[in-house]
């Protein structure tokens, strides 16, 4: 049997983050093959992975960041099944080196085959599965290009939001980061009007036309005052045109106004669960 050193294991610890016992059972295995015992560490995380892959990852981090030029966001969200593992130190410094790659990739497929030393990301994810001993997957991916991005994360790493502005000017930096703040805290479901799925205000025409029958209101006023409904919809759960939570007396496309000829170009909102 190879004598395994202390140094060999704690080499093998920092390479994977394995425990102590872990890394020198592998070693053990492997007969002091480094690159062997990784690969058994590996093949370790493959079949928890497996054994876990019904579990629902609904807890984790949710990590934005932004290019120097801030030019560039991305949001993720490293998933995993307990708020322990999601608030563990090691977990969190994962979210952001995948996050930080994340800016160099365009899809989650792209940034999944991105290489992480030597592995690509699925394999580090399956690999950290198990050392950890949860499931672990990017559960959240997404970019945002601007003239000006800037990233919001609320305390806990539970909501991360990037928010592009259509001009770089003077103020775009604190406009930027108080609508990515908004769009944390208020969950609007699209920009502006235009983003919202056809299906959704067909769906809140009815409701509201529903609720106006049963108020006795007259059928040949149905459609008009349902309209007037639809406007209060989308401004309350679109983003532009929500009251801005900082003064509610303008809305966020009046705010956004202060600092120029701007308008909030595109957001990007991920968050856990």
């Amino acid at each position: 049997m190879a004598k395994i050193t202390a140094t060999e294991v704690n080499n093998l610890r920092k390479s994977t983050g394995a425990g102590m016992m872990d890394c020198k059972n592998a070693l053990v295995e492997a007969e002091g093959n480094f690159d062997l015992a990784v690969e058994i560490l590996r093949k370790k995380g493959q079949k928890v992975a497996a054994k876990r892959a019904d579990r629902a990852s609904s807890e984790g981090a949710a990590i934005a960041v932004v290019n120097e030029d801030n030019t560039e966001g991305a949001v993720i969200v490293l998933g995993c099944e307990t708020d322990f593992v999601g608030k563990n130190e090691s977990f969190v410094n994962l979210a952001k080196q995948l996050a930080a790659l994340a800016l160099q990739s365009s899809t989650k497929e792209e940034l999944l085959n991105t290489d992480f030393g030597g592995i690509t990301v699925a394999e580090k994810l399956i690999e950290q599965t198990g050392v950890i001993g949860e499931k672990i997957e990017l559960s959240g991916f997404e970019k945002v290009n601007a003239p000006f991005v800037s990233s919001y994360i609320h305390a806990g790493n539970k909501i991360a939001t990037i928010v592009g502005l259509s001009a770089n000017v003077d103020g775009a930096d604190v406009v930027a980061k108080d609508v990515a703040m908004q769009a944390a805290a208020m969950d609007p479901i699209a920009l502006n009007e235009e983003g919202v799925d056809a299906s959704i205000v067909e769906k809140e025409i009815e409701i509201a036309k529903d609720q106006l029958r049963q108020e006795g209101k007259p059928e040949a006023m149905l459609d008009k005052i349902a309209q007037g409904k639809i406007k209060r919809f989308f401004k309350d759960n679109t983003l532009v045109n929500q009251a801005f939570i900082k003064d509610a007396k303008q809305s966020v496309a009046q705010y956004v106004k202060t600092i120029g000829d701007v308008e909030v170009a595109s957001y990007k909102r991920v968050a856990l669960g």
